[in-house]
């Protein structure tokens, strides 16, 4: 569902499968929101999750999901009278939260703009002159509210897209499923967006592999780094592979909320780690519109709890890494 193309890629090494080993791996895969979805867990009884989580997500997709026509999101953004459940109501404050954090880089009426500049589902670029001044007028958290579980809009032509945070808001719904069963020790990655819990079966944390940029959409990807992770949310957030040209143009799919145009800094990646991964995918897109300077001067400035590591483009067309102190110590990164 949201546009992941910055991969974390889960290092999960482990031991063979033995019937009689308790602490056996159980891994599954699947599809879900446009992307792929694992689970990894250990599980003494040794049950499968498989399609109780195939259901929780494919009803988590008619709540959030702009690709399935009648999901609740569509619904309210073509308009209808729809009494909105929890998962929406949850993913609506959670995003009015970041938004007032960081003054609207983050904000989910930018779906307008998102599809003119061809993101959304249509994917085929509306612009023209004047497009992005006629569609500003659309464009800020603080026109919609919630009154009686409905959402109010101050313009009707408003829409909205919880892509940049259903993701991680969907790993958060597989991780409380999997506790609510009594699974202590696991990982789940949707599509990049990643929550460890507990341990592996040699008490060492989970590792999460970090992309290395790549100069297009067709490169193969490469680990950067190497972070260990437990009880922690990670999500990402990258230009350099959801992207088209035009005109010989690179426009990215990150789009700047306040200008309504894609973002053009030298940031070209961040993984935000959290304890929360709706937060973290959150953040990870509000900091992509920040830039570097600015992100740095947030996370520094509010006591959040979330880490971050930063890959910018340098001077000679090369690439620098930024990492926040309570990563320094333990992200590894591979040949620098």
């Amino acid at each position: 569902m949201a546009y992941r193309f910055f991969i974390l890629i889960a290092l999960v090494f482990l031991a063979g499968c033995d019937p009689s080993n308790p602490t056996e791996r159980i891994f599954f895969e699947g599809q879900a929101q446009g992307t792929y979805y694992t689970v990894t867990c250990y599980d003494q009884e040794q049950r499968n999750f498989q399609p109780s989580i195939d259901s929780l997500l494919i009803a988590f997709d008619q709540t959030a999901s702009l690709w399935v026509d009648t999901s609740m999101i569509n619904r309210v953004n073509n308009n209808e009278d729809v009494v909105l459940n929890d998962d929406f109501l949850e993913l609506f404050r959670i995003s009015q939260e970041v938004s007032e954090a960081t003054n609207g880089s983050f904000d989910v009426t930018v779906g307008p703009l998102v599809n003119a500049w061809g993101f959304g589902p249509g994917n085929a670029p509306e612009i023209g002159p004047g497009t992005v001044d006629s569609l500003l007028p659309l464009i800020g958290f603080r026109n919609i509210l919630i009154r009686n579980n409905r959402l109010i809009k101050a313009d009707s032509r408003t829409k909205l897209d919880f892509n940049a945070v259903a993701q991680g808001y969907s790993v958060d719904l597989v991780a409380q499923f999997l506790e609510s069963k009594g699974i202590e020790n696991y990982l789940v990655d949707i599509g990049g967006e990643v929550y460890a819990h507990g341990t592996k079966p040699n008490g060492k944390p989970w590792v999460i592999g970090l992309e290395k940029p790549s100069d297009d959409q067709s490169s193969p990807r490469e680990i950067e780094a190497e972070l260990p992770v437990t009880n922690r949310a990670v999500a990402t957030s990258g230009n350099y592979r959801k992207y088209y040209e035009k005109d010989g143009v690179r426009y990215s799919h990150t789009i700047d909320p306040h200008k309504g145009y894609p973002v053009k800094h030298s940031l070209l990646g961040v993984t935000v780690v959290a304890e929360v991964c709706a937060y973290a995918d959150a953040y990870a897109t509000a900091f992509m519109v920040m830039g570097l300077d600015s992100a740095l001067h947030f996370l520094n400035g509010n006591k959040t709890g979330m880490e971050a590591y930063f890959i910018c483009s340098g001077p000679d067309g090369s690439y620098e890494t930024v990492i926040t102190e309570g990563l320094k110590e333990s992200i590894s990164e591979i040949n620098r």
